[in-house]
């Protein structure tokens, strides 16, 4: 049975129960899966070193095709972790570091 997108889940930790939200959860393991691939890691470092890129400037970089670094870029917005500015006729790519912050606590909350 699935669970609705306002449902919270508890789990047990220790002696406590540790309430999780539902939704957040689904978004968390979203993000997860996205950056769970050795390409798409190797994009997040990149973009970690230098602020802000182009797909011109990853693909190069990377020695990839283009089509192939704009579709790991596009998984990567839609998980929300990076984020996406026009400036003329460039986008430029950048990590979302609140939203790794974010998924990174309940990382946390959940293995520790």
């Amino acid at each position: 049975m699935r669970k609705t997108k306002t449902e919270a889940i508890v789990l047990k930790k220790g002696d406590q129960d540790m309430p999780l939200d539902y939704g957040e959860l689904r978004k968390a393991a979203h993000v997860l899966r996205a950056v769970n691939h050795k390409l798409r890691q190797r994009i997040i470092d990149l973009l970690e070193e230098n602020q802000h890129m182009t797909v011109t400037d990853i693909y190069i970089k990377l020695r990839l095709e283009q089509s192939v670094a704009s579709q790991h870029l596009a998984i990567l917005r839609k998980a929300g972790v990076v984020q996406t500015e026009r400036q003329g006729k460039y986008i430029y790519y950048s990590l979302d570091l609140e939203r790794l912050g974010q998924i990174s606590r309940l990382v946390e909350e959940l293995v520790v």
